[in-house]
């Protein structure tokens, strides 16, 4: 006996597409109509077409924000990803020690980001804080608050600091997730280790992987509180990234058009690198 056809599965969902539909598709809608519109104030509203747009993607400061952006993110991840499978492959599996290990490797995780950029602000400053002191106690001048390239250096520490710490759990997990039998099979074939690593780990990490290089993607391209915290943008605008640029259009300047086409463009940008990245690695699988 067939049972009746009946959609009230649906319901269980719906209370989701309301949250989403809220705090997600409604927002972006309302970007979007500003980013067609020049907005004198809340009463005049002219429609502009995709003048801001236009206007976004050739403003010069609006180009070079982007190309610190794209230094800034693969520089962090070109470091974190190596960097955070070293750490899972230095960690016990089976050591009793290992879940304090992992603890105290999450630290930095659980730390606010403004805190973040405040802690690093202290910690390298050159009169008072340890890292400025001790690198300058070298021989080194060492000044973040002048120096571009110092602000940069200690930017991607800050970033590496923070963060390599997603990249070692999730890996660890990974590692901790391949069965024992495939490590014996490679030693009773001769393999050395690093033939292990990159035959018998590496595969397996893929899917890990994937998911942390998303993440830190993301979230590096739109870092906005430790660098405002730490350099403000600068020295100059030399660490002004896109999302500082946004703020200062948004909230400083109060032009909400060209704003919300910046955001709109931002938004695009970021998917844009996702699915690439994405679409590449699952054809590579597939190939």
């Amino acid at each position: 006996m067939h049972k009746p056809y009946s959609n009230k599965a649906w319901l269980g969902v719906l209370p989701v597409v309301l949250v989403v539909a809220f705090s997600a598709v409604i927002p972006l809608m309302t970007v979007v109509n500003y980013s067609v519109q020049d907005i004198l104030d809340f009463n005049s509203r002219f429609y502009v077409g995709f003048e801001w747009y236009v206007e976004t993607l050739n403003d010069t400061r609006f180009i070079d924000a982007f190309k610190r952006q794209l230094g800034f993110s693969f520089t962090v991840l070109a470091i974190e990803i190596p960097l955070g499978i070293a750490v899972a492959k230095g960690l016990p599996k089976t050591s009793r020690f290992t879940p304090a290990l992992l603890i105290l490797l999450a630290v930095p995780l659980l730390i606010p980001w403004n805190v973040v950029g405040t802690i690093w602000q202290m910690y390298a400053r050159s009169d008072i804080g340890l890292l400025g002191v001790a690198i300058n106690a070298m021989g080194i001048s060492y000044h973040y608050s002048s120096e571009p390239l110092h602000a940069w250096l200690t930017l991607i520490a800050m970033d590496v600091w923070h963060w390599t710490s997603l990249v070692a759990l999730l890996a660890f997990a990974g590692l901790t997730s391949i069965p024992q039998p495939y490590y014996q099979a490679a030693a009773l074939d001769g393999a050395n280790r690093w033939q292990i690593f990159r035959y018998v780990e590496l595969p397996r990490l893929r899917g890990v992987l994937i998911i942390a290089v998303l993440l830190r993607l993301m979230d590096s391209f739109m870092i906005y509180t430790e660098p405002f915290v730490l350099t403000g943008g600068g020295p100059g605008d030399s660490t002004t990234f896109l999302s500082q640029h946004l703020a200062t259009m948004a909230v400083g300047q109060f032009d909400l058009g060209p704003a919300a086409a910046f955001s709109v463009i931002y938004f695009l940008f970021i998917l844009l690198f996702c699915w690439l990245f994405y679409t590449s690695v699952m054809r590579r699988d597939n190939e």
